[in-house]
């Protein structure tokens, strides 16, 4: 075990006045894994049987995309209700009501029998989903300071990336043989396995003395300016929003782009975005091993580079259709989406600590912001993806996948390589 390793042993509870004993750092890292990670199942495991869904419900391929744009929406919103109450009531509640209430919406949105119902299901999932998530980084903040946070960030990011590795392939097969409403099951079924361990293995990570007082409506408006306002914040949630804004064109366009347009099986696209899951991973796993000695800025501006050379690859492709006056081989996006992939896996845990990192008392309602602000970048992205695949000159093509990608990965590698070097860290 390296020296730096051995320095996440434990969490830095002093560095944040708490004299209880310190967490053993698998929990909170299994912890941070499961729920952040249930963020890509509920969106992923489902997308190998988007279009049989589709046909399924009567819809337009359009119309479809809502059933993740609400999604995204609703667990923005959610993020900025959790928040606070976190801050103010501790993380093990909002995480078991979060939780529960989770399991409900996903086992309503397995048997919706139209689309109104799936719909308001969907916006339920993302409405109690965004509980696990805020609480997620808020916990790394209350035990961890900046870059020793990112470390650990890395790690459970790593959990996370191996959940999106295994949910493309088993719901592929899982819509292969059992049809849609199978791979909402299994999303359900995932909820109840992470309210269980929360439930069973993790305690409480913030202690009373650092909880906010309740707080009327514009007051917490004001802190949330005054959190808005701070350069640190304002980097770091520019970072999360732009990566995760051109990974959205890919999760709401690449099943009708895969499947419909390539010819591409369901098993098959599920074993490609298990690929993509596996670069992730590859990212998060470098992150963590790079952190230690380049810092926390160097380790984006790195990253910021592959996220561009992806993009640019993507954008090749459309340039290769345009050449060819036919579809290009479904292989020629992998290395532009690996890319991306790897070099997201960085920007998460890098950006996701940054949020916090300068709002020990305040970690919950910051970080409910940024996740407020990354939701509404994806909910926006996904508004122009309907329209846009909604025109006849761009319907059943690639090309809105790929130059939205592309478009995604140029803002992401402007804020990794000017943005985040300025006022990335909270001393800066």
């Amino acid at each position: 075990m390296s020296v730096s390793e051995a320095a996440i042993e434990r969490p830095a509870m002093a560095s944040s006045g708490q004299a209880s004993a310190a967490l053993r750092t698998w929990v909170v890292v299994a912890a941070l894994g499961l729920l952040t990670g249930l963020q890509p199942i509920t969106t992923d495991l489902y997308l190998p049987a988007l279009p049989q869904m589709q046909r399924a419900l009567g819809l337009s391929p359009s119309l479809a995309q809502w059933t993740l744009s609400v999604l995204i929406l609703s667990f923005g919103i959610g993020q900025l209700v959790w928040g606070p109450v976190a801050d103010r009531l501790g993380r093990r509640p909002v995480l078991r009501w979060g939780l529960g209430l989770y399991v409900l919406a996903s086992v309503a949105a397995a048997l919706a029998p139209d689309f109104n119902v799936m719909i308001a299901a969907r916006a339920a999932q993302g409405a109690c989903l965004s509980a696990a998530v805020v609480c997620g980084r808020a916990m790394v903040r209350d035990l961890y300071p900046p870059e020793q946070g990112a470390r650990v960030m890395a790690r459970g990011m790593s959990v996370l990336g191996m959940l999106a590795l295994i949910g493309p392939i088993l719901g592929g097969l899982t819509a292969t043989h059992w049809g849609w409403r199978a791979t909402m099951g299994l999303v359900a079924a995932a909820g109840v396995g992470v309210w269980a361990y929360v439930w069973a293995c993790l305690p409480e990570t913030l202690p009373p003395h650092r909880r906010q007082q309740a707080m009327p409506w514009l007051s917490l408006l004001r802190s949330w300016w005054r959190i808005a306002k701070h350069p640190t914040f304002q980097a770091h949630a520019m970072l999360t929003s732009a990566t995760y804004g051109g990974l959205y064109v890919y999760l709401a366009l690449s099943a009708f782009v895969f499947i419909d347009v390539l010819g591409t099986s369901r098993t098959v696209y599920g074993l490609g975005m298990s690929t993509l899951s596996l670069s992730y991973l590859f990212g998060t796993v470098v992150c963590r091993r790079v952190l230690p000695s380049k810092g926390l800025i160097r380790t984006v501006r790195m990253a910021g580079w592959f996220t561009l050379a992806g993009g640019i690859a993507m954008v090749l492709v459309s340039a290769l259709q345009w050449s060819l006056k036919a579809p290009p081989p479904a292989w020629s996006l992998l290395p532009g989406l690996w890319l991306y992939a790897f070099a997201h896996g960085i920007h998460q845990p890098c950006g996701q600590t940054g949020v916090v990192s300068a709002f020990p008392m305040q970690a919950g309602a910051a970080s409910a912001l940024s996740g407020f602000t990354l939701a509404s970048v994806a909910f926006g992205v996904g508004s122009v993806l309907s329209w846009w695949t909604s025109l006849p000159a761009w319907a059943g093509t690639l090309h809105p996948m790929t130059l939205g990608m592309g478009l995604g990965a140029i803002c992401t590698a402007w804020v990794a390589l000017v943005r985040v070097p300025q006022h990335g860290l909270p001393h800066a």
